[in-house]
């Protein structure tokens, strides 16, 4: 989970161990007292759990059943359309349950056979450099609560269906799973914030909102876009740029709309190569240069 999303509904515990999830006056949920409750007991248990333990158990109520089946029913037939080959395959491989949420145990169990990944539990507050240096050991920190059923087809912060339909089956596949392990690995090397904060925003324009030429035509390959059927339907209509990483790891962005700006590549092979590269390559030198060089362009 990214920390602008965290920023969005922190997490606190209090005195007496109550733990509450801070729901931003503009969210979906935020006068809802049954759903505030829901996300602090949802967070509660994620506190709760520790590493080598089975992550939590959500019982997850008939109400967040039903979002999870109509994202899913909405969501098919745009990802056939839309999505990167990869995602598309990584969809029938790990074949997840479309009429129920399944447990992030059960997702790892799917993912660590083919991929070697697996998904850990958080409550919201995961700082960027603890959530990077887990994805160099291929583990992805998740929140397990399903978005607020005003809203089922889109979300302003990371829930178990952005983690999950999103970034679960990106990690399935080849390009995309290694991808993120590459951004893992470059944040360990990185000891500067503001270098780590680059590489989150390059990551944000990519593995969250990437699109790319594919066969032809646009596709999507982020999954902030891949989860969300509103912004899917509608990316194709946002301003498209060339990857230009001084550019991507500088730009300012809103996590509570629609990204109205989206960076193409023209092939597979150029996200590999540019975005790939970078992760490979960076420095807190390398990254320092490549901002002097952009506030001066």
């Amino acid at each position: 989970m990214f920390e602008e999303a965290q920023l969005y509904s922190p997490v606190t515990t209090g005195s007496a161990g109550e733990v509450t999830v801070h729901l931003h006056d503009g969210h979906p949920g935020a006068n809802d007292p049954d759903y505030r409750r829901r996300r602090n007991e949802i967070a509660a248990a994620a506190l709760a759990w520790r590493p080598g333990h089975r992550a939590p158990r959500i019982e997850y109520l008939a109400e967040e059943q039903e979002v999870w089946r109509t994202v899913c029913r909405e969501l098919a037939p745009l990802h056939e359309r839309h999505a990167v080959r990869e995602y598309v395959e990584a969809l029938a491989v790990l074949d997840l349950p479309a009429d129920r949420v399944p447990g992030l145990d059960e997702v790892s169990q799917r993912l660590v056979t083919r991929s070697g990944w697996s998904y850990v539990p958080a409550a919201g507050l995961v700082d960027l450099r603890t959530f990077y240096a887990a994805l160099g050991d291929r583990i992805f920190h998740s929140t397990q609560y399903v978005r607020h059923s005003a809203m089922p087809l889109y979300t302003p912060e990371p829930d178990i269906i952005h983690e999950v339909i999103g970034h679960g089956h990106l990690l399935a596949t080849p390009t995309f799973g290694e991808l993120h392990r590459r951004a893992g690995a470059a944040a360990v090397r990185l000891r500067d914030e503001e270098a780590l904060r680059f590489l989150s925003r390059v990551f944000w324009f990519s593995l969250e909102f990437g699109v790319v030429i594919e066969e032809g035509e646009l596709r999507a390959y982020g999954a902030g876009i891949l989860s969300s059927s509103g912004e899917i339907a509608q990316f194709r209509d946002m301003e498209l740029r060339p990857l230009n990483l001084r550019e991507m790891g500088t730009a300012d962005y809103d996590i509570t709309k629609y990204q109205p700006v989206l960076y193409r590549a023209e092939s597979i092979a150029q996200i590999e190569a540019v975005v790939g590269g970078f992760f490979d390559a960076c420095t807190d030198e390398s990254i320092e240069e490549m901002r002097r060089e952009h506030a001066v362009a």
